[in-house]
């Protein structure tokens, strides 16, 4: 990257504010649009009240905006922790929705303590142990549990009781008894979302479909008058097919408080000894801090910029803003991707745009709780299950797929795993079944969690030689001691005694090439003609060739 290129880089602070005050309210604006309705849906499928996810948002907004390490990320409330606050609200609340939620913001609270510690400390490195193709069991894991659970409130039917496997039975039987007119709104608002996922125009675009299924599913509860309590017979005058009688009301609405006010709630600790309590503290500040840092990665890509979040600051800035939400009432938060890249198509320049989202989020519940009140619960429904199938998508499983067979295995592995126990087990499974293909392929034990390297300057050049090993449980020194180097270097790695590469470690390779040399730099790597893929993916594991072993 050139100079010049540098020297337009935006401002940041008041004088960003001054500088890009238009495009960044613009950005923020449309992410606000796209971040009402799908807060308003994680927060119910998360068994808290409608508000808690606004609550959240408008704190990632108007208070971590100000003080995180990143620049066009946008804090709030995310669907992949929906399954992690719904099951603490379960475990804890015993069936009691109002104590489980009061002991999950206790949950919540020390949860955030944990992430402000995480970042004070520098562990925002600790997400490399996770490896990738776990880290996407995970998310496709959460995905189906979202589907699988939401498909239900799209067709209007309360299931039964039960555990996941029941609730994915009984998505049939809701198919066969759907309340036709809530399913009608909840059908509408998946075309909506699909049609315009094909839609290729600009301008078009630049409507966020979210508020599309909104404004379809407000004028279809106008329609079916769900504001009043009444009986319906669906398709009255076919008399060849049986009658359908079926009741809808403003239970299929949003319930929100006019009064914005009275939507905080405060924590209660009374279950801070309990063991319960200390899982859902380790799978919040875990999945959160993991889910957030990867996003905020992943966004850091799309900056066209090219700046770097300060991972470790960022992560102490939602801790913060987590501290807060917790204390008042809202759900944790993450740096959240879809609304992200939201931002970054929109033009956003600086973190403003997430402080204007946060503001009129804020103004918007303030001044019209009754337009939320009018939004039905099957609209909203409908925006999560096309979420959860973003994240488990066919096209998520032959991507992991191609990567290589091993990559396919600890994948469907862990996304069993979650499904069959809960997202930590089946988490820790998968790196079990990582950490045993690596000591089938002949890795030490010693050199599981301990990589060799050396690293040696000759003038402008840095010569990195790499021996044994480098897999996703021990390379993180070596990530330390590269985030250590000037820029403007060239870096060669000697991969010569390299026997085996994973996949993690081939994607940060592929990473931290790409960032560096966009920061004036240059990346060689030597020796890995001597090595042999596992798959034809470009960043597949690879191990040296019996030849040169």
């Amino acid at each position: 990257m050139n100079e010049s290129t540098f020297s337009a880089l935006p401002k940041t602070g008041l004088a960003g504010l001054k500088e890009n005050w238009r495009a960044d309210f613009l950005s923020g604006f449309l992410v606000f649009l796209i971040a009402l309705p799908l807060c308003l849906g994680i927060s119910m499928a998360s068994g808290f009240p409608p508000s808690a996810g606004i609550i959240t948002a408008i704190i990632g907004g108007v208070l971590v905006s100000r003080i995180s390490g990143s620049f066009i990320t946008i804090n709030g409330p995310a669907a992949g922790l929906i399954v992690v606050v719904y099951d603490a609200v379960q475990s804890l609340g015993e069936g009691d929705a109002m104590a489980g939620y009061r002991f999950t913001l206790a949950a919540i609270v020390i949860a955030s303590v944990v992430q402000i510690l995480m970042g004070v400390f520098k562990a925002g490195r600790l997400s490399s142990f996770f490896p990738a193709s776990v880290v996407h069991g995970m998310l496709a894991a959460i995905g189906i549990i979202i589907m699988a659970k939401q498909i239900h409130v799209v067709l209007g039917v309360t299931p039964d009781k039960g555990n996941l496997i029941s609730t994915i039975a009984q998505i049939p039987h809701s198919f066969l008894n759907m309340n036709h007119e809530i399913a009608i709104i909840g059908f509408s608002g998946l075309a909506i979302l699909i049609a315009w996922s094909l839609i290729k125009n600009k301008t078009l675009k630049m409507i966020p479909a979210p508020l599309i299924v909104v404004l379809v599913g407000i004028g279809f509860a106008r329609y079916f008058d769900l504001d009043h309590q009444h009986m319906y017979l669906f398709l009255p005058d076919a008399h060849f097919l049986p009658h359908h009688e079926e009741t809808v009301g403003p239970v299929f609405l949003v319930a929100i408080s006019e009064n914005f006010m009275s939507s905080f709630y405060f924590p209660d600790f009374s279950k801070f000894a309990t063991l319960e309590f200390w899982e859902a503290v380790v799978t919040i500040s875990l999945v959160g801090s993991l889910e957030s840092l990867l996003s905020a990665m992943a966004v850091d890509k799309l900056d066209p910029y090219k700046r770097h979040s300060n991972l470790n600051k960022d992560l102490t800035a939602v801790g913060v803003g987590n501290l807060v939400a917790g204390c008042v009432g809202g759900l944790p938060m993450i740096a959240e991707i879809v609304r992200s890249s939201a931002n970054v198509n929109n033009g956003a320049k600086t973190s403003w745009a997430n402080f204007f989202h946060g503001s009129l989020l804020l103004l918007f519940v303030v001044l019209f709780p009754r337009l939320i009140h009018s939004i039905p619960l099957a609209a909203l429904a409908s925006l999560l299950v096309f979420t959860g199938f973003r994240l488990a998508s066919p096209k998520e499983f032959m991507h992991v797929f191609h990567i290589g067979k091993e990559q396919f295995l600890m994948f469907v592995v862990t996304v069993v795993g979650v499904i069959a126990t809960d997202l930590l087990v089946g988490v820790a499974i998968g790196i079990l079944v990582k950490l045993s293909i690596h000591l089938m392929r002949g890795v030490n034990f010693s050199n599981l969690f301990k990589i060799n390297f050396s690293v040696e300057q000759k003038a402008n050049t840095v010569f990195i030689e790499i021996s044994g090993a480098a897999v996703f449980s021990n390379f993180m020194a070596l990530k330390d001691a590269l985030a250590k180097l000037e820029n403007g270097k060239t870096i060669v790695f000697q991969l010569n005694d390299t026997y085996l590469l994973d996949h993690t470690v081939m994607e940060f390779f592929h990473d931290f090439q790409h960032n560096y040399e966009a920061q004036g730099g240059h990346c060689e790597f030597l020796g890995l003609e001597y090595h042999e893929s596992y798959s034809d993916h470009p960043l597949a594991a690879r191990r040296m060739k019996p030849d040169y072993s």
